[in-house]
């Protein structure tokens, strides 16, 4: 008769099999796996399901963060694969409840913002769910198991082998097959993790590391150990590693700058100070081109109301958008900031942290509210936290709105205007109320019920679908100028529209065709950077159309002259557009625009290989009238890139603290 098997053979058997057939490790790759498959279903992140790619990836990732346990003996590899089990199970969790609230994942520079996690709050419970317990439930036999097994007392080895050194050739073997061993799981990690995301980043991902414009897609592509080990890698790269500090000499010529430019800044003018006091109201709309301005298809005007705005209001004819790889986050931030966008990336993304003299912490400085709205994801282009450190008193996003009427990526515009001014009746005045629209987003989707134009040849091209979109966004600027003055706020509010970027439509052909007539090199340079700037003030006054050249820089020093406040104190690279001093408009490509000439850069470097437009007649002219443009843009992109990078107005602001200590 057999008898039962006693604990301790049991316990020998499962010991063996844990140990000695990496039974512990396959174990912690189905256990986690299993848990980030069930995060992704818990995420309800629209048009995103895990793929083979997907699941590869995630594989590969975990063998990435745990190849070394198997360079350990055997108590220490259980040890080490528990502990990275706890580890990684918090941190996926955390990453869980962040997303319910925030729509994001927590990143470095999250975590060394303690007061965002912390506006959590009270309402943490509400982000706990009952089935988040199955990512806990292999805790309950893990953890105890894997402390009877550590602490239990061990046998001496060497009692095992009878022959002198046989202990000893045993345990190097073992090593080296330990060794062996961890060194091809790290391998095969690699291979399974980069390849597939290196095809990604080649074919319907590209640029998304260079442009790094949303976490969720960043997500999409690496997984989320992938995601939190770029995380650590861009912070690094950004704040730690290859960022030393700017020579002396350096910042000193970048301060040198300013200083010039504070001397020249004047507070007089007959526009300085005259509307103190005034509610700001600005609105950035989205791929706003200004080659559709005082346009008509079909004998249909597309901006019948922009075009009546512009009677009574002044009307900047060559604006220029001045974004980079950031789009619609550089335009937010060029324009807040009077800075320029980076060469690669987004500062959204990269350098939130940093200190920048921003349009909100003025305006909230002079007693004003501050508040921005978006009916969009509040985690996209990292705004949660940018508009935390810009000091807005409030994001009004996505979940703050009744999706009652959706149009393309989000609320209609329509239905968004009027549910953004009803909240406004709510704010004390005077405020600056920062809105951003979303309808006329590529691809340009507007239902059939909601199209009004007969766009003749252009039906059913991008194009075409483009206009419609502008026109009803047009229609709904109509809406919020009546309902403007229906709230009383017409006659007390400055009121500021603006085209974020251009439209991503590049045939030429189009343009031809819309516009009637032959285009240059010049002119579409010019339609593809030009967006529209209207400032309608309070009183109607100034109204007209400033034929000079303006740019995104030139917004937030302007909105503030009119309200009496000197930009002397301030760093930024822009001034105001009310006086008769010429002015040089830097592109992020190296192009510019000043009175009398426009340079355009090529691929080859230096001034000499791009080419010099006389803006009179249109026509190249000597490169040698763009020289002393061409060094300043150079110079003006340099000092914003060394400003943003290396924060200096954080040092700059503390030298200027001590000199008045």
């Amino acid at each position: 008769m057999l008898s039962s098997p006693s604990w301790i053979d049991i316990r020998s058997r499962v010991s063996k099999g844990l140990h000695y057939r990496y039974t512990a490790y396959l174990l912690f790759l189905i256990l986690m796996m299993y848990k980030l498959i069930m995060l992704d279903h818990q995420l309800h992140i629209a048009n995103m399901k895990l793929d083979r790619a997907d699941y590869v990836i995630a594989v590969g990732s975990l063998l990435l963060i745990s190849f070394w346990t198997l360079w350990l003996p055997a108590r220490g590899r259980l040890a080490s694969l528990t502990l990275l089990n706890l580890l990684w199970t918090g941190i996926l969790y955390a990453d869980l409840i962040y997303y319910r609230y925030f729509d994001d994942f927590i990143t470095v520079p999250v975590l060394m913002q303690a007061g965002q996690v912390g506006s959590l709050g009270d309402s943490i419970r509400s982000l706990i769910h009952g089935v988040d317990l199955f990512f806990f439930i292999d805790w309950v036999v893990i953890v105890p198991f894997t402390a009877v097994m550590v602490f239990r007392k061990r046998r001496s080895a060497s009692e095992t082998y009878g022959f002198p050194g046989e202990f000893r050739r045993h345990r190097r073997k073992r090593v080296l097959g330990r060794l062996a061993a961890g060194a091809l799981v790290f391998i095969l990690g690699m291979v399974m993790t980069f390849v597939p995301i290196k095809k990604a980043s080649d074919t319907w991902a590209v640029g998304l590391f260079e442009g790094n414009w949303w976490n969720i897609t960043l997500y999409n592509v690496t997984g989320l150990i992938g995601f939190h080990g770029y995380d650590l890698y861009r912070y690094g790269r950004d704040h730690l590693i290859g960022q030393p500090k700017l020579a002396e000499e350096e910042v000193n010529q970048v301060k040198a700058w300013f200083d010039a430019k504070h001397g020249k800044a004047s507070g007089t003018g007959a526009l300085f100070g005259k509307y103190k006091g005034s509610n700001v109201i600005m609105i950035q709309t989205e791929a706003f081109m200004n080659v559709v301005i005082g346009q008509s298809v079909g004998g249909q005007e597309i901006t019948p109301n922009f075009n009546r705005l512009m009677k009574d209001s002044m009307y900047f004819s060559n604006f220029y958008h001045q974004t980079g790889q950031g789009r619609t986050s550089d335009a937010d931030f060029v324009t807040h900031s009077s800075l320029l966008p980076l060469p690669t990336g987004s500062v959204f993304t990269r350098y939130a942290d940093r200190e920048y003299d921003t349009l909100p912490e003025i305006l909230k400085e002079q007693g004003y509210a501050a508040n921005v709205f978006h009916a969009y994801d509040s985690s996209f282009w990292n705004r949660t936290t940018m508009y935390r450190e810009m000091n807005y008193d409030r994001f009004y996003s996505k979940k703050d709105y009744e999706m009652n009427d959706v149009l393309g990526w989000s609320l209609s515009d329509k239905a968004f205007f009027a549910q953004s001014l009803d909240r406004m009746k709510g704010i004390k005045q005077p405020f600056y109320s920062f809105l951003i629209t979303l309808t006329s987003h590529h691809p340009y989707y507007v239902p059939k019920d909601a199209r009004k134009l007969d766009t003749g040849e252009f039906e059913g091209t991008m194009f075409g679908d483009y206009l419609q979109s502008i026109h009803y966004v047009d229609e709904a600027f109509g809406q919020f100028a009546e309902q403007m003055k229906e709230q009383g706020l017409w006659d007390n509010t400055i009121l500021l529209i603006y085209g974020d970027h251009d439209n991503s439509i590049k045939e030429i052909s189009d343009y031809e065709k819309f516009l009637g007539r032959d285009l240059n090199a010049l002119d579409m340079e010019q339609i593809m950077n030009q967006v529209p700037l209207l400032i309608r003030l309070p009183d109607g006054g100034n109204a007209g159309v400033y034929p000079e050249a303006a740019g995104m820089m030139n917004v937030t020093p302007s909105i503030l002259h009119l309200l009496g406040v000197s930009e002397a104190p301030y760093y930024w690279i822009g001034g105001h557009l009310f006086d008769d001093k010429p002015r040089l408009i830097p592109l992020r490509s190296g192009a510019f625009s000043e009175e009398n000439v426009f340079y355009l850069p090529s691929e080859t470097a230096g001034l000499e290989g791009g080419t010099c437009y006389d803006l009179t007649t249109r026509q190249p002219t000597d490169i040698q009238a763009c020289r002393d443009g061409y060094d300043e843009t150079r110079k003006q992109l340099q000092i914003s890139d060394q400003v943003i990078t290396y924060d200096l107005l954080k040092l700059f602001k503390a030298q200027g603290k001590g000199e008045t200590e």
